[in-house]
């Protein structure tokens, strides 16, 4: 297959919908014995049957990752450059037709958002931006790398989907990489969510990592937006474009995010709901599904439930997040795009990690160290 949408084109919303739904006890059972475990198992993990075996899957997901990444926990910060936008999407703060006040960074701002940022010890960050080409387009992000790079030792992006050669030029100016979500592999539904702009071109967004893969990315980050459509049946995808990628792109890292619908200017409400424990079913199905895969908590989950998430397989946390441009010492009247649950500072989720035993780790994993 030469690119994902070749292989996504292949599998069948409604048929994976009833494979997951149709799955057993005794299936799960089997799968928990199994050392390897396939796409197929996957979708066993991920099914309401697996639900009475959490407990299980919570502990051989302890077990791999300790195994793997040891006692240590990555932390990382997002820093929002700009919340413009030509798109409109109807689960998010900066969709263009929210009437708010909008902003993007200038090059002194930058740099005072990046000062307070390494006050409280980040070396790794993640840059942000709503969807607006001509305002934050491939020069803006450019310059913003150049400013920036010699403050952190990994620059990640989650910005508006680019070409091939756009990223080449990233990468030599030390990007190091891209998170990209879905939202969600329901065609019918991403449309109604993306009406207008850029971003409404359904296979332009699923084809994006192909493009990061051939540019020759160190890491990728993939994810849908749980609360579109059904998180089981949107997660499977998540994990086949993961393989496919993987296979394709074996030199390149990857890891996963979990965000849940957050409330924000401009509400739609989630279509299928994504309980906790479902979550916790989730996270443990991907670590069972890949040792090596990084696995992301944002602030968009509450105190609680990321104090209890560190043992269940995750690697990277983020702490103290603003997501309006120049939340952290700028102070600007912009909008956030959405509301944040865990409102502790980094001191604080230091402090949480460290008291449950494991190391935080400031940035990244070195490249020599993953190949």
């Amino acid at each position: 297959m030469h690119n994902f949408k070749a292989v996504f084109d292949l599998y069948d919303w409604d048929t994976l919908e009833k494979e997951i739904y149709d799955c057993s006890a005794q299936e799960v059972q089997g799968v928990l014995f199994k050392d390897k475990i396939t796409l197929d198992d996957f979708k066993v993990l991920i099914s309401p049957a697996a639900k009475p075996f959490i407990e299980q899957m919570a502990q051989r997901s302890h077990a791999l990752t300790k195994k793997r990444f040891g006692n240590t926990i990555q932390m990382y910060i997002p820093m929002y450059l700009s919340n413009e936008c030509a798109n409109i999407c109807t689960y998010c703060g900066f969709s263009m037709t929210n009437k708010i006040k909008r902003k993007t960074l200038s090059d002194k701002e930058i740099l005072q958002e990046v000062a307070h940022i390494k006050s409280l010890g980040y070396n790794h960050i993640l840059l942000v931006t709503g969807e607006a080409n001509r305002t934050v387009g491939v020069s803006y992000l450019k310059n913003a790398i150049r400013l920036i790079r010699e403050h952190f030792s990994n620059i990640s992006i989650e910005v508006q989907p680019l070409d091939q050669e756009e990223y080449e030029i990233l990468i030599k100016e030390g990007l190091y990489a891209v998170l990209v979500y879905q939202e969600t592999y329901h065609k019918a539904t991403y449309k109604t969510h993306h009406p207008k702009g850029k971003k409404s071109n359904f296979d332009y967004r699923l084809e994006t990592p192909d493009r990061l893969g051939k540019a020759g990315i160190h890491k990728i980050g993939l994810g849908a937006l749980f609360g579109l459509e059904d998180w089981r049946v949107d997660s499977f995808y998540t994990a086949l474009h993961l393989k496919y990628l993987q296979k394709t792109y074996w030199k390149t890292k990857y890891s996963i995010s979990f965000p849940r619908l957050r409330p924000h200017q401009g509400e739609v409400e989630p279509k299928v709901e994504m309980t906790d424990a479902d979550l916790v079913q989730l996270i443990c199905a991907y670590r069972l599904l890949d040792e090596d895969l990084e696995l992301s908590m944002s602030t968009r989950e509450s105190e609680i439930f990321r104090n209890n998430c560190i043992n269940l397989g995750i690697t990277s946390i983020s702490a103290e997040s603003k997501t309006n441009p120049g939340g952290y010492a700028v102070a600007p009247e912009s909008l956030e795009q959405f509301e944040i649950s865990d409102e502790r500072n980094t001191e604080a989720i230091k402090q949480m990690i460290q008291s449950q035993g494991y190391q935080v780790i400031w940035k990244d994993w070195e490249r020599n160290y993953s190949e």
